[in-house]
C-alpha cells in the first residue's frame, strides 16, 4: 500500500528535499503532492512520476483540510508564522507533521494534544536549526557518556558563496531567502551565556559584537550572535555550562559594513516611505541624512556614521552596491528594508552556474578532571549550481530522512519535539554521509 506525503511550500530550499523524496518514493511506494500558492512553481518542482503539483493558498482552509486528510505525513516549508493552520489541520485529521522552523510558543502549546493523539510534530530539522542539533547532540551525549563535564559550547553556521565564485567586496551573495538576511538580528532578544554571565545585545549593536573564527583549511570567518541561545541550555542538557553561544558566520568585514545600514535605519521594516516608487537609490540613502544645501550624500553619510576618510575597504563595499547612483527604485509603498532588499538583490544574486557554500562550526570545551580540553567540529559543503545549492541540500536532506524515519515507524518520541535524541541523530547523520555531509572533528 502506498504512503502519501504532502509538501506545502516549493521554495528555494526544497530542491534536494523533493529529489530525495522522489528517489526514496520509488523504493517505498510513496506519492508526493507538492502544494504552493504559485502553481507554476509547484509544477516546475513536480518533475518525477510519483509527484503531483497543486495550487494552495494557506488561507483556503477547506482545500488545506481536503489535502491534509488524504496524507500520511505533512511537511510544511512555509514561512514560520504560517505553520499553525497546517498544524491545526494535522491535529484535526491526526497526521504527523515535519518542519524546519524554530519551535514556536504556539506549537509548544499543542504538545500535550499532539501526544494524546499519538502524533509527531517534528520541528527544527533543517540546517540551522536542525543539522546543528544533530551534530551537537551526538558529540554532547558521547562526551557525557565518557564522564566529561562540558564547560563551554559555541556553534556557528553560515550560508556563503563558494570561494571560486566570491567576486565582490562583500564576499557574500544570497543563497536563501533575501528577506531573512535583511531582517537578521531582529527576531527578538539576542541572549547568550558567557563565562557564567548572562549577556544581552540589542539589535543596533548585534553586528558590532563579533567573534573571529579560524576554521582549518578554510581560513577566517566572523560570527555574530543569533536570537536566544539560552533556551538551548536545557534543550541540550547542559544545565551547568558556563558558555552557551549560537551565531551566524560571514566573511571578515561584512558585519562592520552591514552595521552601517542598521545604524542608518535602512533595515527597518516597520513603516513605508512616501513616493518610494519614484525615489532613486541615492535619494533613499539621503532620506536618512540631515538636510544640507551644499554637502553631498557621500559627505553627509561619512559624517553621520563616522566613516573614516581612509577606510577604503568599507567605502568600496558601499560604492559597489550602487547606492549613490540615481537608479530608480520602482517599488510602491515600500519599507526601508524592502528597498534595501531590492537594491541588494540586483547585486548579490547568484548566477546560474555559481555555487554556494555552507559552513558549520562547533566548539566544545570540556573538563577531564582539572584538565581543560577543547574539541572543534566543522562541516563544509558546496552546492552544484543556483538551484541545487548546499543550502537546499543541508536543509532538505535532514528533513527528508526524518520524514522517512517517521513513515517507517522508527521514531518513538511523540509531541511537538526537536531532533535531539539518538533515534534522530544516529540514522540521519549516518545517511547524510552518503551525500558528503559529515562533521570532521579535531582536538585543539
Amino acid at each position: 500500500m502506498s504512503q502519501r506525503i504532502l509538501l506545502i511550500g516549493a521554495g528555494l530550499s526544497t530542491t534536494h528535499l523533493i529529489d530525495y523524496l522522489a528517489a526514496e518514493g520509488k523504493v517505498h511506494n510513496w506519492q508526493i503532492t507538492i502544494a504552493d500558492q504559485n502553481e507554476q512553481l509547484a509544477i516546475s518542482k513536480a518533475i518525477y512520476p510519483n509527484t503531483v503539483a497543486v495550487q494552495l493558498h494557506i488561507t483556503d482552509k477547506e482545500k488545506l483540510d481536503t489535502l491534509v486528510k488524504e496524507q500520511d505525513i505533512v511537511i510544511s516549508m512555509l514561512p514560520a508564522h504560517l505553520h499553525m493552520p497546517v498544524a491545526m489541520s494535522c491535529l484535526q485529521y491526526q497526521k504527523n507533521m515535519v518542519t524546519a522552523s524554530y519551535l514556536s510558543d504556539d506549537m509548544k502549546k499543542l504538545n500535550e494534544e499532539v501526544k494524546s493523539k499519538d502524533l509527531i510534530f517534528l520541528n527544527e530539522i533543517g540546517l540551522d536549526p536542525g543539522l546543528d542539533h544533530l551534530t551537537a547532540m551526538k558529540i554532547i551525549d558521547r562526551l557525557k557518556s565518557e564522564g566529561y563535564y562540558i564547560r563551554e559550547f559555541e556553534s556557528f553556521t553560515g550560508g556563503l558563496v563558494a570561494p571560486e565564485n566570491d567576486d565582490n567586496p562583500w564576499n557574500y551573495k544570497f543563497t536563501w531567502n533575501p528577506r531573512n538576511v535583511v531582517l537578521a538580528g531582529q527576531g527578538g532578544a539576542v541572549k547568550f551565556l558567557q563565562e557564567g554571565q548572562y549577556k544581552y545585545i540589542p539589535y543596533h549593536k548585534v553586528f558590532r559584537r563579533t567573534e573571529i573564527i579560524d576554521i582549518r583549511e578554510y581560513g577566517k570567518f566572523e560570527g555574530y550572535a543569533n536570537r536566544d541561545s539560552l533556551k538551548y541550555i536545557e534543550t541540550y542538557g547542559l544545565q551547568n555550562v558556563k558558555t552557551m553561544f549560537r551565531g551566524t558566520l560571514r566573511k571578515p568585514g561584512f558585519c562592520k559594513a552591514w552595521d552601517l545600514f542598521v545604524s542608518l535605519g535602512a533595515t527597518d521594516d516597520s513603516y513605508t516611505l512616501e513616493n518610494s516608487e519614484n525615489m532613486t537609490y541615492r535619494e533613499f540613502i539621503n532620506t536618512f541624512l540631515a538636510y544640507n544645501p551644499t554637502d553631498s550624500v557621500e559627505i553627509k553619510l561619512k559624517y553621520y556614521l563616522n566613516i573614516a576618510q581612509d577606510d577604503q575597504e568599507l567605502w568600496a563595499k558601499l560604492e559597489w552596491l550602487d547606492i549613490f547612483k540615481p537608479i530608480k527604485i520602482g517599488l510602491k509603498n515600500a519599507s526601508p528594508a524592502q528597498i534595501l532588499q531590492h537594491i541588494l538583490e540586483s547585486k548579490w544574486k547568484m548566477k546560474h552556474h555559481e555555487k554556494d557554500m555552507i559552513v558549520m562550526w562547533h566548539k566544545f570545551v570540556y573538563m577531564d578532571g582539572d584538565n581543560r580540553r577543547e574539541l572543534h567540529g566543522s562541516i563544509i559543503t558546496k552546492g552544484e549550481d543556483q538551484h541545487h545549492t548546499s543550502m537546499s541540500k543541508t536543509v532538505g536532506l535532514p528533513l527528508g530522512i526524518a520524514t522517512k524515519l517517521i513513515l517507517e515507524n522508527k521514531i518513538k518520541s511523540r509531541g511537538a519535539i526537536l531532533p535531539i535524541l539518538s533515534e534522530f541523530y544516529d540514522p540521519i547523520l549516518q545517511e547524510l554521509k552518503n551525500f558528503g555531509i559529515e562533521m570532521k572533528e579535531h582536538e585543539i
